[in-house]
């Protein structure tokens, strides 16, 4: 594959007002993708951004907005919406491109740019390559005409229309009377709909992380760091913690106790229900290389397959389309429901496990622990400088530890698309092995 010059695994992301992350760049990929997504014919073209709740999103959002404009296309603007709810409403409105401004799960220093093609799904390798080479043009090149300029305008309903299709997920025969719920917004794009959208069903709703200011996106709260939703799950004494991450496309959730269910359990309690309801198109769950071995044999005791990938939640859902499959998803919890939602959506994924509670009448620690993890451990390690898995004795260690796991586990080793990290994970039978792998690979990267 021809190397990437801007998009990552999830986009365009990077240091806000620092290269690739720049008010040039936004302009320069606006006016390609306008370039790209332009059809012949004489109707006027759509295009329709959300953001999260950065302070740069003020700084990218009129940057993308001239350069489409320039190229004579028509903007709407949402303002704060959640990932999910931009792909939702780029195919609702017809649109022919939806861009979402976000960093996902990073902090408010560091954002970026999604971009979502006229059926709601990420645009393809192909598609992205064709449009950095479009980047790398004259920016005077191929502009409207005076008369033929886009217009922009904002929206006003767009939370409301994103709430009513979440809702609509959601068995119209039952409510959540009776649920206290937790919902930690990670002061991000869902702190207005996520909240709003469990009220509206019925649920006692304790929000946290419900009060953006620009800079506390992710901060100590989210579903990266989950401390935040555990502590108010306890002093509120509710039934279930849900901690959506900034952009909302992920979930990670806590039962009635305060443990944590993280992406793989997630999947595994969402595709059982369905097994059971005969609701899945094939018996099959598409997850990446980073889920755990114990959901592996968990679904396989179910008689349903798992359909491995590499890291990202396109990759995930690529695959689901190639194969019809409806169900997939990831350890850090991003959940795909193909029957709903094009990307991955946390808020959507959390009524999916209430359904389970509600239809059950039981407590989420009763329906939540589905298998017993395998031994696992993952490490992020920050370089800086040539790419460490480059040199000959990190390959040297990664191999041996690769020789010394053989049947017994699984060893994934890779440069993040997203952030200056090498992510280590090994699983295995016993924690020893899965120690002794970890501590050889980071010990190589440590060495000068």
């Amino acid at each position: 594959m021809t190397a990437r010059k801007f998009f990552g695994t999830d986009g365009i992301r990077g240091t806000a007002n620092s290269w690739p992350v720049t008010p040039e760049m936004a302009m320069r990929l606006g006016m390609a993708a306008a370039t790209h997504f332009r059809k012949s014919d004489p109707r006027r073209h759509l295009v329709v951004i959300g953001k999260d709740t950065r302070l740069s999103g003020y700084m990218l959002e009129p940057a993308l907005t001239a350069g489409f404009t320039a190229k004579g296309m028509d903007v709407v603007l949402f303002g704060p919406l959640p990932t999910p709810g931009v792909a939702m409403l780029t195919r609702s409105l017809r649109a022919d491109l939806g861009v979402m401004i976000s960093a996902s799960h990073n902090s408010y220093q560091d954002n970026g740019i999604k971009l979502f093609g006229p059926d709601g799904y990420k645009l393809s390798d192909e598609a992205e390559l064709a449009i950095e080479e479009l980047m790398t043009h004259p920016l005077d090149e191929g502009l409207a005409a005076p008369p033929d300029l886009g217009r922009a305008q904002r929206v006003d309903d767009a939370q409301s229309r994103y709430v009513e299709i979440v809702k609509s997920t959601f068995p119209r025969k039952l409510r959540l009377s009776g649920l206290r719920v937790v919902i930690d917004c990670a002061n991000g794009a869902a702190y207005k709909v996520a909240p709003k959208a469990l009220y509206e069903l019925g649920a006692e709703v304790f929000a946290i992380g419900d009060d953006p200011n620009g800079f506390n996106i992710n901060r100590e709260i989210g579903s990266t760091d989950t401390r935040a939703m555990v502590e108010a799950v306890h002093r509120y004494r509710a039934d279930i913690g849900i901690a959506l991450d900034g952009d909302a496309d992920r979930v990670v959730m806590c039962d009635e106790n305060g443990r944590i269910i993280d992406g793989d359990q997630l999947l595994g309690l969402i595709a059982q229900s369905w097994k059971q309801q005969g609701r899945l198109s094939k018996k099959a769950v598409v997850a990446t290389v980073m889920s755990n071995l114990g959901l592996e044999n968990h679904l396989k005791g179910l008689g349903v397959a798992l359909e491995r990938t590499q890291v990202g939640d396109r990759y995930v859902v690529a695959r689901m389309l190639e194969k019809g499959i409806n169900v997939g998803g990831e350890q850090s919890g991003h959940i795909v429901l193909s029957d709903f939602s094009t990307t991955g959506d946390g808020l959507l994924a959390a009524l999916q496990v209430l359904t389970v509670m509600v239809e059950t009448g039981k407590r989420l620690s009763e329906v939540a622990h589905v298998f017993d993890p395998a031994p696992q451990k993952l490490v992020n390690r920050k370089f800086t400088g040539a790419d460490p898995l480059s040199r000959k004795h990190v390959q040297d260690a990664i191999a041996a530890a690769e020789k010394a796991l053989g049947t017994k586990g699984r060893l994934l080793v890779r440069k993040s698309g997203t952030e200056p990290l090498i992510r280590v994970m090994a699983q295995a039978e016993s924690d020893d092995l899965v120690n002794e792998a970890v501590g050889g690979i980071l010990a190589a990267l440590d060495r000068d």
